[in-house]
């Protein structure tokens, strides 16, 4: 998984009833965009370190929101 700043982070919920979170990379912690991420997360403004699973994809920034990256 590639991201840069500014790209979206879509994380599917992984049991019934979870919901989809959408973030906002913020920083890269490696320069050849590969995580960990620094995410600001659209429904709260909390912003975190992520890890992302296969749960996971980047939308970059440009892309229509439905594609999966």
């Amino acid at each position: 998984m590639i991201a840069y700043v500014g790209d979206r982070i879509v994380v599917k919920g992984t049991h019934v009833g979870d919901a989809v979170r959408v973030g906002v990379v913020t920083a890269l912690r490696n320069p050849d965009g590969t995580p960990p991420y620094e995410v600001r997360w659209l429904d709260n403004g909390h912003v975190g370190l992520i890890f992302p699973g296969p749960e996971a994809h980047v939308v970059h920034d440009g892309e229509p929101a439905g594609s999966a990256g």
